[in-house]
């Protein structure tokens, strides 16, 4: 029990957490049973699906809402729930608490943790370290006669793909293939409109063809990056594979449509987040030696899409108290050690740092890579009109075939110099 660092007598008798639902959320109730423990305190829990996540907990933000005590939000969310008083500004707190951002790992600090971006200003503790990555079946790329059949056409071996253009090449050598009597397709990847999934599939591939989203840091100067040559080339490719190399229909597809294809068998490769590996690893049909996993391909930079989230104290909160001594508690390194055993993706050093960390899973050695290379969407307060405009003109241009790649970001450019000049900052 990890009880030992709570002081007597700080306790609050009731308190709900929010987040999404998955998994790692699963892990969290487990972890959080040793907080009721040391503290006499009542956890509730409030998990939304993913689709639904950001509408349901905004909302609830936006309207002064009190069902949230601790919030476990998107990094995209910083801004706004820092510059609109959302959050609670944990400085003071970390200082007299003796917590240290230098005990968690820089890129998590920066992303889910600070406003203005890289600031020493911090509105919430990293707690759920994510990137966008891949699986594959191991068990089909290993299979002699697949293996050779690459080769002899590739004039390379089958292996898991290090650029798009080779994740391009595999996914088209598996798609249509008849496999155990099964039509299987190459890929799935992300194309929903909705809510965000398909802004962060194409940007798992603008990061590592080089783009940026301003030619000058905080001069929300766009022309040139968002639109320049190398982005035009990246969103040409997603969608190559999007026409080539996907199940039929995958039309607007984001985190469970992608594990029920890849679950199922239909798929040689998934694009998805660390967070889902450790439940496909157990995967009773498709885990263990069958799989496989391989860090977001390069191009001409390494890259990956952030995900994850820091936890905050909601300043709406009734029990501030308890909620503070939540977040002191889950700072501890041993806490945080119990919550990566448990299936939790940890920020702080004492477990990235561990010599057995890069081999305590099929995957980890990966997240370490990822994290080193990671890339985060727009923090701005603005964030959902931002993604809003993001989502349109990428799904307008990759699934419903309008115009030229060009043309989409171009007009994202509009978008977006909309949003800025609106906030006063163009």
């Amino acid at each position: 029990m990890l009880a030992a660092a709570m002081p007597a007598g700080a306790q609050a008798d009731e308190l709900t957490l929010c987040w999404a639902a998955w998994d790692p959320a699963n892990a969290l109730v487990e972890l959080s049973k040793d907080f009721t423990a040391a503290t006499g305190t009542t956890m509730n829990f409030e998990f939304v699906p993913w689709p639904n996540f950001a509408d349901r907990i905004l909302n609830e933000l936006n309207s002064g809402g009190k069902l949230c005590d601790l919030l476990i939000g998107d990094s995209q969310w910083l801004g706004g729930s820092a510059e609109n008083g959302y959050y609670v500004k944990l400085n003071d707190f970390f200082e007299k608490e003796g917590i240290s951002m230098d005990d968690f790992a820089p890129a998590t600090v920066y992303a889910y943790s600070t406003w203005p971006k890289g600031t020493p200003n911090y509105w919430a503790l990293p707690a759920m370290g994510d990137a966008n990555a891949w699986v594959y079946r191991k068990d089909w790329f290993e299979n002699p006669e697949i293996a050779a059949e690459f080769k002899a056409k590739a004039g390379r071996d089958l292996t898991p793909p290090k650029t798009w253009d080779e994740l391009q090449e595999v996914a088209a050598f598996f798609q249509g293939r008849q496999i155990d009597g099964k039509t299987v397709y190459g890929a799935a990847i992300f194309t929903e409109r909705g809510s965000e999934g398909i802004t962060m599939g194409i940007t798992s591939a603008l990061y590592p063809y080089g783009f940026k989203y301003e030619m000058t840091p905080g001069e929300y100067d766009m022309e040139g990056a968002v639109n320049s040559p190398e982005a035009v080339a990246a969103l040409e490719k997603y969608k190559a594979i999007y026409e080539c190399c996907t199940p039929p229909g995958y039309s607007d597809s984001y985190m469970d449509q992608g594990l029920d294809a890849f679950k199922s068998g239909q798929v040689a490769m998934m694009m998805n987040w660390f967070a889902f590996w450790p439940g496909m690893y157990k995967d009773e049909n498709v885990g263990g030696d069958k799989i496989g996993f391989f860090v977001n391909p390069g191009q001409n930079v390494a890259g990956s899409t952030l995900g994850g989230q820091g936890i905050s104290v909601v300043a709406n909160t009734d029990n501030m108290e308890g909620a503070l001594n939540y977040i002191k508690w889950f700072a501890q390194a041993e806490v945080q050690k119990k919550w990566y055993k448990l299936g939790g993706s940890s920020c702080h050093v004492a477990v990235l740092n561990d010599p057995s960390y890069p081999t305590s899973s099929p995957f980890a050695a990966d997240f370490l890579a990822a994290m080193n290379n990671v890339k985060d969407f727009w923090q701005e307060p603005s964030y959902a009109s931002l993604l809003q405009a993001m989502q349109k003109r990428m799904h307008d241009y990759v699934v419903a075939d309008q115009g030229t790649a060009k043309e989409a970001l171009d007009l994202l450019i509009e978008d977006w110099t909309e949003v800025f000049e609106d906030d006063g900052k163009l």
